[in-house]
């Protein structure tokens, strides 16, 4: 069995002290594979040390919509220049972030449209995060695409209508993280519905704990609860989710692996 757990920043400094545990720990159970998107210009430099101590993990590139402020062409400006000497495996952590702050709406908007833009031209597949602002993600990604773009909504926890809306575009997927499997989270009253063919794993470590480490520190070795929990709801074994979440993942990323 070989899973890929496709969003997890693996450089972030909650990892520091114990990286290599972690990545043993996560392939000793299966979970091989590990894709990393970017935050900001303040993360380059540790994605890109991470990538390079460990052939596992895999960088993306791109400009969370969190770290979006005033001087946002500046850091667009970095993620272009990234491109110059570095291979990166897609464009993101990219979106539309409306639970933290709505001041800079309008940058965010910016920097989404030029990201997605950025992907196209670079055939790369993107990673939207769509916090409270799927009608924001969608009159973007609906006046952008085009055949050259793709990616995943990550972390999704929409509604089945919204799963509709992304299905119509043919090339996204949706990632399915540790909420579903929280008493409360929604997606795991709908996820049956949702066709196993359109959906990704992944962590988000170290945020989003699953349960049953819900409150802990999240790491890859836990997209084990979530493939298990995920599994259940298909009524499936976790080989089956296992394999065909693989082959989903390899559809969008083209990771070079076996």
């Amino acid at each position: 069995m070989v899973l890929i757990d496709t969003h997890s920043h693996l450089f972030a400094e909650e990892f520091n002290s114990d990286r290599a545990d972690v990545l043993k720990k996560a392939d000793d159970a299966g979970i091989k594979y590990h894709i990393m998107p970017n935050v900001d210009s303040s993360t380059t430099d540790q994605l890109l040390k991470v990538s390079k101590q460990h052939s596992q993990c895999f960088p993306l590139m791109g400009l969370h919509p969190t770290s979006v402020k005033a001087d946002f062409e500046r850091e667009i400006l970095h993620v272009e220049s990234m491109f110059k000497d570095n291979k990166f495996f897609g464009i993101g952590e990219i979106g539309i972030d409306l639970y933290w702050d709505k001041t800079h709406l309008e940058q965010q908007k910016i920097a989404f449209r030029h990201q997605l833009r950025l992907a196209k031209k670079l055939k790369l597949p993107v990673v939207i995060h769509s916090r409270n602002s799927f009608d924001e993600i969608f009159d973007v990604v609906d006046s952008e695409l085009d055949s050259d773009l793709c990616g995943v909504f990550h972390c999704f926890t929409g509604s089945l209508e919204q799963y509709h809306h992304i299905k119509e575009y043919k090339t996204f997927k949706v990632g399915i993280g540790g909420v579903v499997t929280y008493k409360n989270g929604g997606i795991g009253n709908i996820l049956h519905e949702i066709e196993l063919s359109d959906i990704l794993l992944e962590t988000d470590s170290p945020y989003l704990s699953p349960v049953p480490v819900r409150g802990s520190r999240n790491e890859s070795y836990n997209l084990i609860h979530i493939a298990i929990k995920v599994a259940e709801i298909y009524g499936l074994s976790v080989e089956d989710i296992a394999k065909q979440t693989f082959i989903n993942s390899q559809e969008l990323f083209n990771l070079p692996i076996e």
